[in-house]
């Protein structure tokens, strides 16, 4: 059985970097050709593709973060890592982990719970 579990701070303020891990149980981030993706759903809008590594470690973005979005691995913890910087409330979100292909939420078998991050001063 795969399971994601993210974590990192709740509240990050403004301005500053948003960073989440994710650990992976039950499949190794380095083996299979899957993507492991971040998706995030702000309140009240639906889920949004960020990015994703792959078990290869090339990394992709989705365009609109690109420039913000850094997407990183540890093989030796089997999880992978989120940073988001210069956020503002507008990053506010639910973020979630996934083990997938493609962009479409609906392509990921295996997802993270989520984990809240508030972005306030």
């Amino acid at each position: 059985q795969v399971q994601l579990q993210e974590s990192g701070p709740g509240l990050v303020k403004p301005s500053q970097t948003l960073s989440l891990t994710c650990t992976v149980s039950g499949d190794s981030i380095a083996s299979n050709d899957y993507l492991w993706s971040w998706f995030r759903q702000p309140p009240g809008k639906g889920l949004e593709w960020m990015g994703a590594i792959s078990s290869r470690g090339s990394t992709y973005y989705t365009p609109s973060l690109k420039s913000r979005t850094s997407i990183s691995r540890d093989t030796s913890k089997n999880q992978f890592t989120l940073q988001l910087s210069s956020v503002t409330p507008e990053d506010t979100a639910v973020y979630h982990c996934a083990r997938g292909l493609g962009t479409s939420w609906d392509d990921y078998r295996y997802r993270g719970q989520g984990t809240q991050v508030t972005v306030s001063s």
